[in-house]
């Protein structure tokens, strides 16, 4: 059975039984998300797919109603838009497992770089574009390195422009480094590291750094993984500084 089909076969099979696990609490969690202000306890956001075609990402809701239109994306841990129950959510990444139809439908794979919003993919270098080549996914390696992005933020007066210039640049990385070296093997690790999290985040982020060391890594991106310094500003892949704005960065042309 040829790589894709084998993938596609694991998505259905994952996301199913996910699913069928999942449901008691996605059940509680969108009951407290309701009770605490009344509204739709899901969040329906469009997202960016393969090949740059939108589609529509089920997420239980852990911000106010309409928190979306502030024209900020990227989310602080000390947000104002966040809920109570959203917090919780947050911490335990329940408000990821809705993810799973997707992931059942065929708009997400169990693993690949994580769907970001059009305003974003806007943003992306021709190399970034790369990462538009699979299916976008509920982990990668980087959903486990910045499973703290909340935390990175946390403080700083334009968010946007630190996950630009702190997190995208090693996030893109790690999607690229990703995509170059799939298979089915390192998908079922990535998924097995992403449950550690919960229980060990520094064991997940070791075994994360082993991954890419064995997949021949740049070494300073194994080190980022590890998360043991301060994270760097940098200029993402294929482009020459590190981000100013929300414009397009400048590519380094060859």
């Amino acid at each position: 059975m040829p790589q894709g089909n084998r993938k596609r076969a694991m998505d259905v099979v994952a996301s199913s039984v996910g699913l069928l696990l999942a449901s008691p609490f996605l059940i509680i969690a969108c009951v407290l998300v309701w009770l605490e202000d009344r509204r739709n306890p899901f969040y329906v956001a469009s997202r960016v797919g393969r090949a740059g075609r939108p589609f529509h990402m089920v997420k239980l809701r852990t911000m106010v109603v309409r928190a979306d239109r502030t024209g900020v994306d990227s989310t602080a841990q000390d947000d104002p838009r966040i809920t109570n129950v959203g917090r919780m959510l947050r911490r335990f990444k329940l408000d990821e497992c809705s993810q799973l139809w997707n992931v059942l439908r065929g708009d997400m794979s169990m693993v690949g770089p994580r769907p970001q919003v059009s305003r974003d993919v806007r943003l992306y270098t021709g190399v970034e574009r790369r990462l538009l080549d699979v299916p976008p996914g509920m982990t990668d390696f980087a959903s486990i390195v910045f499973a703290d992005e909340g935390a990175i933020l946390e403080g700083s007066a334009d968010p946007d422009l630190s996950y630009n210039q702190l997190i995208r640049p090693w996030k893109s990385r790690l999607g690229l480094h990703y995509i170059a070296h799939r298979s089915l093997w390192l998908d079922i690790r990535l998924v097995a590291a992403t449950l550690l999290v919960v229980l060990s985040r520094r064991s997940a982020l070791a075994w994360v750094a082993d991954m890419l060391t064995e997949t021949s890594a740049d070494p300073v991106l194994t080190a980022v993984a590890r998360r043991d310094a301060p994270l760097t500003a940098a200029a993402p892949p294929g482009a020459t500084e590190v981000v100013q704005s929300r414009e397009p960065a400048v590519e380094v042309r060859f």
